[in-house]
């Protein structure tokens, strides 16, 4: 799976602790930045993640920035991405089932690697359940395009 990840400074830390985890599960993982802890502004980060899931780049997106809220805020500005900021597994996966969500976006400063694995794994792992699902999706994609 390809995956294309990035944070700014308030999650660049827990960012590298993801990456590294989906390299250890074989995934391949783009890294848009940021690559330090130097103040950074989030919606450059979020930007890019979101037009590589928009233009099918990769299959996933994950951001990370100090809550989780900027990031899928930026994240959403970008048609055909639906970003989750999600805090506990069950979530990560409800968000795949019912919303076909495509960006998760993680709160650096308030959760650990563990749980963000655990969040990361299930959001992937979790395949979009359709049916009458795909309708509600349908109708997200037709506000998009309304507002054009």
């Amino acid at each position: 799976m390809r995956i294309h990840i990035g944070a700014d400074h308030a999650g660049f830390e827990l960012k590298e602790q993801v990456r590294r985890t989906l390299d250890d599960l074989g995934h391949e993982v783009v890294d848009v930045g940021t690559y330090g802890e130097e103040s950074v502004d989030y919606p450059d980060y979020a930007a890019a993640v979101a037009h590589a899931v928009a233009d099918g780049e990769t299959d996933f997106g994950v951001l990370v920035c100090g809550t989780g809220l900027g990031m899928a805020i930026a994240a959403n500005k970008v048609p055909g991405v639906r970003a989750v900021q999600i805090s506990d597994p069950g979530m990560a996966r409800m968000a795949r089932l019912h919303n076909d969500a495509n960006v998760v976006t993680l709160p650096g400063r308030h959760i650990g690697p563990e749980v963000a694995a655990e969040i990361v794994g299930a959001f992937i792992g979790t395949a979009f359940e359709g049916g009458r699902h795909q309708r509600r999706v349908d109708k997200i994609g037709a506000i998009e395009d309304s507002a054009r």
